[in-house]
């Protein structure tokens, strides 16, 4: 009775360990925040959101303006999520171009 106890607290070890292990490098690989495609196109959202702050505390631009801005921003980073969600965590090169072509359209905005 004790060497089966034994065995099945060590098959019960060995199944949650594999269970762990494959869990976070699963979501470790899935969400790649990291990787550079995704970096690049995140920081650049990062830096307009601060450019739009910025404008609205110099009173160049409304804050309904900015409300627009921050709207069209947060479509390109949910976009750039299910893209990622759907290559496995990473984005394209095809894919990281269009959302490039999407922030351009934001930062001459912010820029008029």
């Amino acid at each position: 009775m004790t060497r089966k106890l034994t065995m099945v607290l060590q098959l019960t070890f060995v199944a949650f360990f594999l269970f762990a292990s494959t869990t976070a490098v699963f979501a470790e690989s899935k969400w790649a925040k990291k990787h550079p495609r995704r970096h690049q196109v995140n920081q650049r959202l990062k830096n307009q959101n601060k450019r739009i702050h910025q404008e609205v505390k110099e009173g160049e631009m409304s804050k309904a303006q900015a409300r627009k801005l921050h709207g069209e921003d947060r479509a390109i980073r949910q976009e750039e999520r299910d893209m990622a969600r759907q290559n496995g965590g990473h984005i394209t090169k095809q894919e990281q171009r269009t959302l490039n072509q999407q922030e351009n359209a934001v930062s001459r905005d912010i820029g008029k």
